[in-house]
């Protein structure tokens, strides 16, 4: 998505114990100069507005400004009406919304198949 410049660069995995509530962190720009910090969730219930503070509160504890939850699965509207007020900046990114962008990204998907529309060339037809 052009965080970073190259993939290798975009970021760090850092989600295992005593993470702090964070997942990953994604550099911003090309010189890391602002990051973003990454929380993900492989649920099937929806994320609620608890799960949400607690990141926000991990995003405290790192003086970030900015982070980014996936979820495999939805947010509540609490949790949606939750990152409306706060002064932090999180963005929810739900099964849907997560789907769309790994397309348009070829992030996880492979092509399975192309298909080659034609139309029928009139003046193929015309008498000479």
């Amino acid at each position: 998505m052009g965080y970073g410049g190259t993939r290798k660069d975009a970021g760090q995995t850092v989600g295992r114990s005593g993470d702090g509530g964070i997942d990953g962190i994604i550099n911003e720009d090309r010189l890391g100069l602002d990051v973003i910090y990454i929380q993900a969730k492989r649920w099937e219930s929806s994320v609620g507005r608890p799960e949400i503070q607690k990141f926000a509160g991990a995003l405290q504890g790192f003086r970030a400004r900015k982070g980014v939850f996936i979820t495999t699965s939805t947010f509540t509207n609490e949790a949606k009406d939750y990152v409306s007020r706060i002064d932090s900046k999180i963005i929810l990114i739900d099964e849907e919304t997560l789907t769309q962008l790994m397309i348009e990204n070829n992030v996880g998907v492979t092509p399975f198949a192309v298909y080659e529309v034609k139309k029928v060339d009139s003046d193929y037809f015309t008498d000479s």
